[in-house]
């Protein structure tokens, strides 16, 4: 079977496999590694499969159509997102008029919101594959019957039919990623060495934040982890696939959660020599057993992107971030400041009950933490998730149309909107913290006086074009006196 998976654009630099679905304000691009996963699954069962990457690649409607029509697929597969739902299902539409191809959607809106998904589309989308969808699209390109594949949602001519929900895969079945068909130059960030790829050590998360779709509507919230050695097997299979790449980030969110593990993955990243060949990064949440961090450190990891979320604690209650302080936070990161690690925090403002003094907390932890680099975003409030439910319930949603879920130039924008705090000053004190953190002097020297090689210097110039470039877009959209 002839089989296309398209990640469609959405206006320039549009990032779709992120956290949230977005023209990033640092301007970076995500590796599409769940799609690629499943796309190698397709190719050992004999498929010709292609994948598109319209959305790092920034391609114009019309080219991406052109491009998918002389693919001739049976099948379209197509990754859709809450604010590019309708941009998404516009164009399998043009595409299955083009071709007559079946089309599938898969990503967590469309298992959040299936009915409204069909509903929307009419007839341009066949099958919705809800959560984790290797194996269904696996079962739906061998020719099962519909009705009997597990996790398949379909219109059956009257209503749309739910097919039953799929259990977990075992996660040491999967393939290593097809990353032949796409190039890690295709995928800028200034965080990381150039060029990169990221690498999933497991699915699933033991934690229940409850503004996180991945656990609530992909992969659970039972952690599983696959084998060491397969692990690091793939590392050494993509630097013969790019011997150009100099950085690995393990994507997985909760990636130290186990101890065992990361100490097995450290251990036999060392007895193979790779740190000798690479450097990593990989996501960290401060509730890691802090013995880890010089193992760590010997094994080549460079750079940890750390979701400290709020800067006190009633902010990490409020969205049920666990045993999680500031303390606990602010330990983390001497240690790991000590060790010579690059830290990146993640934060965001717009907690349940959170005011302007309150959002001024965290900018101010931010500033008080030896941090290389910050993000802040709004709190993503995701169809499906905890956090949507209840802003929904309590009339803290500014929009119910998934078109307004990003502003005209596809930038996030807040959707929380509370009676203390409304979502414009959300957004200002976003903006606000931002230039707290970057345009102080001290950080400004610091950041200089990091810069050890011309990679360096190359990562630092694209960062400060990006917040240039997210800035002088902000002054020139503001209204003129």
């Amino acid at each position: 079977m002839k089989i296309c998976i398209l990640n469609p654009s959405f206006g320039e630099n549009f990032v779709r496999v992120a956290r949230w679905a977005a023209k990033s304000r640092g301007r970076v691009q995500r590796h599409p590694e769940y799609l690629l996963t499943a796309a190698k699954i397709l190719m050992n069962a004999g498929h010709q499969v292609s994948f598109v990457e319209a959305a790092a690649r920034n391609f114009s409607v019309e080219k991406t159509l052109k491009v998918v029509a002389e693919l001739s697929p049976s099948l379209l597969v197509i990754h859709a997102t809450t604010p590019s739902i309708y941009n998404d299902i516009e164009q399998a539409k043009v595409i299955k008029e083009r071709t007559h191809c079946k089309v599938v959607f898969v990503g967590q809106h469309v298992t959040a919101e299936v009915e409204n998904t069909f509903k929307i589309a009419q007839d341009a989308v066949d099958y919705i594959l809800r959560g984790e969808y290797d194996e269904t699209l696996y079962d739906l390109s061998q020719g099962l019957p519909v009705e009997e594949i597990l996790g398949l949602s379909y219109f059956n001519g009257v209503s749309v039919s739910h097919n039953p929900a799929r259990p977990p895969l075992d996660v040491n079945t999967l393939p290593f990623p097809a990353w032949e068909l796409i190039k890690p130059e295709w995928y800028p960030d200034a965080g990381k060495k150039f060029p990169f790829l990221t690498l999933m050590t497991g699915r699933g998360c033991n934690n229940a934040c409850s503004f996180c779709r991945d656990p609530q509507l992909m992969y659970g919230h039972h952690l599983r982890l696959r084998d060491v050695k397969k692990v690091v097997d793939e590392i050494e299979y993509d630097l013969n696939l790019y011997p150009q790449i100099r950085e690995i980030m393990f994507e997985t969110d909760t990636f130290t959660a186990n101890r065992d593990h990361v100490m097995g993955i450290c251990e036999e990243i060392i007895k193979r020599r790779l740190n000798n060949r690479i450097t990593f990064s990989c996501n960290v949440r401060v509730d890691i057993d802090l013995s880890l961090l010089p193992l760590m450190k010997k094994a080549g990891f460079r750079m940890l992107m750390v979701g400290y979320e709020f800067g006190y604690d009633e902010a990490l209650k409020a969205v049920n971030k666990g045993r999680v302080s500031v303390a606990m936070a602010r330990e983390f990161t001497k240690t790991a400041h000590k060790l010579g690690f690059t830290t990146h925090g993640c934060f965001m403002i717009g907690a349940p009950g959170e005011t302007q003094k309150t959002a001024q907390k965290t900018i101010d932890f931010a500033k008080s933490l030896p941090l290389d680099t910050i993000q802040i975003t709004g709190i993503a409030v995701y169809p499906g998730t905890r956090m949507y439910l209840w802003a929904k319930e309590n009339n803290f949603l500014i929009t119910h149309d998934w078109r307004d879920w990003l502003t005209v130039e596809r930038e996030q924008k807040t959707l929380l909107s509370y009676p203390q705090f409304s979502n414009q000053q959300i957004d200002e004190f976003i903006d606000k913290g931002l230039k707290e953190f970057y345009l102080r002097p001290k950080q400004i020297f610091q950041m200089l006086f990091s810069i050890r090689s011309f990679g360096d210097f190359l990562r630092k110039l694209y960062g400060l074009k990006a917040f240039a470039d997210y800035f002088l877009k902000k002054i020139s959209r503001q209204p003129r006196s």
